[in-house]
């Protein structure tokens, strides 16, 4: 990305009545963010949402000498933008209608085609989460998968020590910008954090550890994620939250059981009891689940019938699947544009059909 496309997403999203799906809709519109600023007001109009408050914001130069105060303080610090339409862009995150159209990155994250999983939980974690997250991380360290967390009290740092420990890239998603650590607690385990994976955020270095800020964060843990596990929560939390978007966003949410009348398991409890989480014992459950070592002999056997018409959205599903293999869900209705009711749907009329096999972690295949 070039200098004054940075300066133009940044005065994006500075301006007023602009979030991530609005500026989305005008960079896909005017083909870049600095042809945005360039386009004529009759034209920007014809978008769908966009109307005159919108445009008072999007010209008034309050937003450009901001947007140049923070490329300023980013490149005297070196902090790595990472723009949505980027290859290294995270790309489950990409995948998520109100991701962010910019992230600041610190580190030394490289995802390239790892596995990815988020985990939350209860700042209050009890020494049976403690054990737990240990025991799943260990048992995850052969599938050399990143772990995704928030880099608070609790669960999110004893996971992510965890992970340190065993080698693992890890991630926190923080809710305010670089130049900040919060909770201050944890600025001894900032240097840990970096050589082994880095920190996310999509917030300015004037931006504080606000309460909205959390629940913005939120959606980058459960978005960046193929899961989300929900290790502790009491019956109201931010892992809660977490846990439902990802739900929204059709990822697989998992959530560790407890006893009935453990304060930090009922939140856990009724994810299970609600069926928006699958029940999570160990990391193999999650393997499992996930299709991350499902083979061949262990597919479903699927009897495939001869001669099949297939309708013209269900020949561009099979089409995809038989070129590139085993696919999520989210992934087939992106490649063929799809909504993702109308992709489920047609995959299940295809399987009906025995022309493809479901497989956990909501991936089909072409048979």
């Amino acid at each position: 990305m070039t200098s004054d496309e940075l300066l133009a997403v940044l005065r994006l999203q500075h301006t007023p009545h602009i979030g991530d799906v609005t500026a989305k809709k005008l960079i896909a519109h005017c083909g870049s963010a600095t042809e945005v600023f360039k386009a004529r007001k009759r034209d920007l109009l014809q978008i769908e949402g966009i109307g005159t408050q919108v445009l008072r914001g999007l010209y008034d130069t309050e937003h450009q000498k901001a947007a140049e105060d923070e490329f300023t303080i980013i490149e005297k610090r070196g902090w790595d933008p990472v723009y949505f339409g980027d290859s290294d862009y995270p790309a489950y995150l990409k995948h998520c209608i109100d991701s962010p159209i910019l992230l600041f990155r610190e580190g030394k994250i490289d995802l390239g085609k790892r596995k990815v999983i988020s985990v939350v939980g209860t700042r209050n974690i009890t020494t049976y989460g403690q054990a737990f997250c240990e025991k799943f991380i260990e048992d995850l360290v052969p599938l050399d998968p990143v772990i995704v967390s928030g880099f608070a009290y609790g669960v999110d740092i004893a996971v992510q020590k965890a992970a340190i420990r065993h080698g693992l890239q890890t991630i926190g998603c923080l809710a305010h910008g670089l130049n900040q650590i919060y909770p201050r607690a944890h600025a001894k385990y900032v240097d840990d954090v970096k050589d082994n994976g880095g920190f996310f955020t999509e917030f300015w270095s004037t931006s504080h550890p606000d309460r909205e800020n959390f629940l913005r964060r939120n959606r980058i843990i459960a978005g960046m994620a193929e899961a989300t596990v929900v290790v502790e929560s009491a019956e109201k939390g931010g892992s809660l939250v977490t846990a439902d978007i990802a739900h929204s966003y059709n990822r697989d949410v998992f959530a560790v059981p407890g006893r009935a009348n453990d304060k930090y398991s009922k939140g856990c409890n009724n994810l299970i009891k609600q069926q928006k989480a699958h029940m999570l014992t160990s990391a193999a459950d999650l393997v499992y689940l996930l299709n991350w070592e499902v083979g061949e002999k262990e597919a479903r056997p699927v009897q495939k019938q001869l001669f099949v018409e297939l309708d013209p959205t269900e020949q561009s599903i099979y089409s995809f699947l038989q070129k590139d293999g085993k696919q999520l869900l989210d992934s087939i209705a992106l490649e063929c544009q799809l909504p993702v009711f109308k992709a489920s749907s047609t995959l299940l009329n295809m399987e009906m059909k025995g022309v493809v096999r479901p497989l956990p972690g909501k991936m089909f295949e072409a048979i």
